[in-house]
């Protein structure tokens, strides 16, 4: 049991640092001066296989990195970035730790892809105007054409990478004994199959599709 634990902290750590060098490498243009990275898809693994819990502490000390090191938003930002993080990966975690199931797995995904869009809207037309130093009506008109298609291309590409990597690096893990067998036999078949692939490959070509239209428009 205390191997376990043991082995349990280093992989939590393990995710804090990868999904920190996501945030620090891998950023995407979206829409205007809005970057994805994609440290939720990889904070949203910890959560399948911790619990909601485990989302909450390493979307918190990531964001702390990321306020201490590369961020130009402030407290603002870290506030964001934790909100954002936890209303898909926690919700995402919660449902499935309910129901561990290939319904479950994408109940969660999509219930957390929903709520985080939903959420995004509401604290960028409250906490926007407070880092951007501009009224609030100006955050009002960029509500839809900018805030909206970037938090739903984000959450599109939250839930497919998730969907893509999840069977890989579970098997990377069983094989490193960084996770039991058994747990990582049932979680990894539970959300892997050709209708996840399919569902993958349809969320990121919606996503390509949606930043060429607003890039076009704008």
């Amino acid at each position: 049991m205390k191997n376990y634990k043991t082995k349990q902290l280093v992989l939590m750590g393990l995710f804090c640092a990868i999904a920190f060098v996501a945030v620090c490498v891998f950023r995407i243009p979206v829409v205007q001066w809005l970057k994805y990275e994609p440290k939720d898809s990889i904070i949203v693994m910890a959560g399948f296989l911790f619990g909601p819990m485990a989302v909450a502490a390493i979307s918190i000390v990531v964001s702390v990195l990321e306020f201490m090191t590369i961020s130009d938003t402030g407290v603002w930002g870290l506030l964001m970035n934790v909100v954002s993080t936890c209303s898909f990966a926690f919700t995402a975690a919660i449902i499935y730790k309910k129901h561990r199931s290939q319904k479950g797995a994408y109940a969660g995904l999509f219930m957390g892809y929903f709520l985080m869009v939903v959420m995004m809207i509401l604290w960028n037309y409250i906490v926007t105007p407070f880092y951007m130093g501009v009224p609030r009506g100006e955050v009002a008109k960029m509500l839809i054409p900018v805030f909206l298609p970037f938090n739903a291309v984000k959450g599109a590409l939250n839930v497919a990478l998730t969907l893509i990597m999840y069977k890989p690096v579970m098997r990377a893990l069983r094989r490193a004994h960084l996770i039991p067998e058994r747990e990582g036999g049932k979680t990894g078949s539970a959300i892997w199959n050709r209708s996840t692939i399919l569902v993958s490959v349809v969320l990121l070509a919606a996503s390509v599709l949606v930043i060429l239209l607003v890039r076009g428009v704008s």
